[in-house]
């Protein structure tokens, strides 16, 4: 996969991940006291899908394209999405969708290693008061800065895949996070390309004593050589997340051609 998220801003896997996303943070809302979000690949932040990148590969046109005109009662994460995501041709990253979500007493670290990606980022992101932006390596970052002082709060990983050993580094610092920050939410999203790399990546987890987790599997058909299937992990996944992410796949699915399956991998939601 070609680092570069312009090329993939605003496909079907980014729509079911910030729906994720949204869904999370508006749980964390819910409580009065303050949260911390920790996005260890943040990427740029917004992305213009009227540009080079998106228009070389058209990913967006079968993403959030299609969801264009969607309208009528709709459930609470995915309105939320759609305020955000249909602003003009700039679709937004996650460190953008958490920042406009905050609130005066929560915060974001938005952590990103690539240099460009980087200052790109720290300009989206200079007007909102809560969120914090690095340069380095988002593994090694986002676990040493676990636990937040707030003690509650969302680690995001969703690093590039663009090294081989990715799904074991990525397994890694999920237990290690996880073992700093044990009531805090891990979302993790993955491509999915071979069931047996995914189930080695989960039982490596799980083998951290994880005891709540869950994935949501998105399938899509795409022609050859295009992603056409990913995951998000989610440890500790809010009460409620598993029916959250449903209702949404009922609403959306025939629209983006995509079949969502929601499963708890041990405990229970």
């Amino acid at each position: 996969m070609n680092y570069r998220h312009g090329y993939h801003a605003g496909n079907f896997a980014d729509v079911i991940k910030h729906i994720a996303l949204v869904a999370i943070l508006q749980h964390l809302k819910k409580k009065d006291a303050a949260f911390t979000v920790l996005d260890s690949h943040a990427g740029r932040g917004r992305y213009d899908l009227t540009g080079e990148q998106a228009g070389k590969t058209g990913e967006a046109r079968n993403g959030i394209a299609r969801l264009n005109g969607l309208s009528g009662p709709l459930p609470e994460a995915l309105a939320t999405y759609f305020s955000l995501a249909r602003q003009s041709h700039a679709y937004p990253g996650s460190p953008l969708i958490a920042a406009q979500l905050l609130r005066n007493q929560d915060r974001l670290i938005a952590i990103e290693k690539h240099p460009e990606e980087f200052a790109v980022l720290k300009e989206v992101l200079m007007p909102f008061r809560g969120a914090t932006v690095e340069n380095g390596d988002g593994y090694a970052r986002a676990v040493k800065l676990l636990p937040p002082v707030s003690r509650r709060g969302l680690v995001l990983m969703d690093p590039p895949f663009e090294s081989p050993d990715e799904f074991s580094a990525l397994a890694k610092a999920l237990r290690d996070g996880a073992r700093k920050f044990a009531t805090g939410i891990f979302l993790a999203w993955y491509p999915i390309k071979s069931q047996a790399e995914v189930d080695g990546f989960t039982g490596e987890v799980l083998a951290g004593d994880i005891t709540r987790a869950l994935v949501v599997d998105t399938r899509i058909t795409a022609p050859e050589g295009k992603l056409s299937r990913a995951g998000l992990l989610v440890i500790n996944p809010p009460y409620g997340f598993a029916a959250t992410m449903q209702d949404m796949a009922k609403v959306i699915g025939a629209r983006l051609g995509t079949a969502v399956t929601v499963q708890c991998i041990t405990g229970s939601e």
